[in-house]
């Protein structure tokens, strides 16, 4: 079962240094969690949003489902199963937690708890059009290959701004989600989900 393959994947978790946007954060962080939905099945993916064009903030941009942890949410669990539901109509039965890693500290000023979970395949997903344009799924071993990413350099902000990139299926995925799946990537035992 996947779900005890990915718990035991995070109770073994290689040591390694994560990467993040400390050096680009604010001073104040706002608390966030996203969840890293992998799906069920002999060949595993996971399930990516893609931002509207017209957003005011990160539009267009590829993102896992997740957001601010908000006054009324228990913890980072809850607030990305809520995100989650509120994104793409996931519902939180439908979602077998595994645990979560380390926060991500972005640029733009959060600090991102990624919550992992295994959820059934090929759910009839419902995107919110106020928050998400769409969702794919892509496939574990693509996603979580380091060797599909290049590490790029921007200005931004004053700053010079390390990123990883990555384009599958005619959507780029960067910044924020990919830093977190690179970091994830590097420290799971290779091949856990086998």
């Amino acid at each position: 079962m996947l779900s005890a393959k990915l718990r035991a994947a995070l109770d073994n978790m290689l040591p390694g240094e994560d990467e993040d946007e400390t050096y680009l954060a604010a001073p104040t962080l706002r608390d966030a969690a996203v969840l890293i939905a992998f799906t069920d099945r002999p060949d595993p993916g996971v399930i990516l949003t893609q931002r509207p064009q017209w957003l005011r903030s990160h539009a267009g941009q590829v993102a896992f489902p997740g957001g601010k942890i908000d006054p009324g949410d228990r913890d980072a669990v809850d607030a990305a199963l809520r995100e989650a539901e509120e994104e793409i109509g996931l519902h939180r039965r439908d979602v077998m937690i595994a645990g979560t890693t380390g926060a991500y500290r972005s640029g733009s000023g959060y600090h991102i708890t990624p919550v992992l979970g295994v959820i059934p395949p090929d759910l009839p997903l419902d995107p919110n059009p106020d928050e998400v344009e769409d969702w794919f799924e892509v496939p574990l071993d693509i996603l979580f290959d380091p060797g599909n990413y290049d590490r790029q350099q921007a200005y931004w902000q004053g700053h010079d701004r390390h990123y990883y990139d990555m384009m599958w299926g005619g959507r780029r995925i960067w910044g924020v989600t990919a830093g977190i799946i690179v970091n994830l990537a590097r420290r799971l035992p290779a091949g856990w989900h086998r």
